[in-house]
């Protein structure tokens, strides 16, 4: 079960995200579900068709099954997905 602890480290495709800020202004406030993932960039499915989003430039808004909303630094979510279980994390870096 994936809860704000353990998000970073989780699986993400499939989870509804919401891009709250980042360096490019047009990609502030896409939303959507995770549709893929690479170590640089998320695929967010949107009303609109599928956008690719990098991460490291970024900040992300997740909402959990529980109805739980994290906020996850891009930069912290740069791995491929089956590295970053690995990766040692300062909690700052995420909030709920």
């Amino acid at each position: 079960m994936i809860t704000p602890e353990n998000l970073v480290r989780h699986e993400l495709i499939g989870l509804p995200v919401e891009v709250a800020r980042g360096t490019n202004p047009a990609q502030a406030g896409i939303s959507g579900r995770v549709v893929d993932e690479t170590r640089n960039t998320f695929l967010i499915e949107t009303r609109s068709g599928v956008k690719c989003v990098p991460k490291s430039c970024n900040c992300f808004i997740f909402t959990l099954s529980q109805g739980l909303k994290v906020k996850a630094e891009g930069s912290v979510l740069v791995s491929q997905p089956e590295n970053r279980i690995n990766k040692k994390i300062r909690r700052s870096r995420w909030k709920l």
